[in-house]
């Protein structure tokens, strides 16, 4: 008798990338492309194109591969995000590989907000996100974690996580936030997550982004969240800290009324 061979398990694969123009008033649908998992969505709103990226496999694990991406021609304007949270479920061989990248024309701006990504324990997750903007364009990027679900009572003892963050504009780089967590910080205390299990990072970049500091700064007293904020040469970034997910939400929404001149993205919505 010969041996059956051993049945290696399946992994999902998915990339979906859209392009806009603008014509007249209006930035419209240039190109889609989706395969595999990934899939997009575009609805029409009063202040441009909201995109909605979803991944059909309902969460990734150990060698699945995800990517998204934009690329807005001059003066186009969207709105970007996710149709849920995220989620990297246990991981018993590999890392998860999520790969983002936008480009936004001269002049353009893109809002990227995807909703949270909740890790799981023994997930492994390996993300890196790139905006490149052209001549005078604008983004504001978000990235919201949960480590668990607190209303489900989950604990994250062991976990991976690889997250890289960089905004270029006009090929030079002019914000990288680079992040690895291991098991060592989520109990390293004051000066990593300091028992916190859910955090976000929020940046706004752009000509006279600072200018916001202070309106940010005003609506930085969500209970249960620590917040920072600081803004210098065209660039404001926020730090969020919580106990749970819930609180960071709401402090979220607060940033994002203060940042944007339109409504959250519908999914986002309760």
């Amino acid at each position: 008798m010969t041996a059956c061979p051993a049945l290696l398990p399946e992994r999902s694969k998915g990339a979906a990338r859209l392009s806009f123009r603008r014509t007249g008033a209006w930035t419209r649908l240039a190109g889609l492309h989706q395969s595999g998992s990934a899939k997009a969505f575009v609805h029409p709103t009063a202040l441009g194109p909201e995109v909605v990226f979803l991944n059909t496999s309902g969460g990734m694990t150990g060698g699945d591969r995800l990517a998204f991406g934009l690329t807005l021609e001059a003066g186009c304007r969207v709105t970007a995000t996710t149709q849920t949270a995220e989620r990297a479920y246990r991981s018993n061989d590999g890392v998860a590989r999520v790969l983002i990248d936008h480009e936004v024309g001269a002049g353009g701006h893109l809002d990227w907000l995807p909703q949270e990504t909740i890790l799981f324990d023994h997930s492994a997750l390996d993300r890196a996100t790139t905006i490149t903007l052209g001549k005078g364009a604008s983004c504001l990027l978000m990235e919201a974690v949960l480590l668990g679900r607190a209303a489900m009572g989950e604990t994250v003892r062991t976990l991976s996580l690889t997250d890289r963050r960089k905004v270029l504009r006009e090929g030079t780089p002019v914000l990288y936030e680079p992040l690895r967590l291991t098991d060592a910080a989520l109990v390293a205390g004051t000066g990593v997550l300091q028992g916190a299990r859910a955090f976000a990072s929020l940046a706004l970049v752009g000509q006279g982004a600072e200018a916001a500091l202070s309106a940010v700064g005003a609506v930085l007293d969500e209970p249960g969240v620590i917040a920072g904020a600081s803004g210098f040469d065209g660039k404001l970034t926020v730090r969020l800290m919580a106990a749970d997910g819930w609180p960071l939400r709401r402090q979220i929404l607060r940033l994002l009324a203060v940042l944007r001149d339109a409504p959250v993205p519908r999914v986002w919505q309760m």
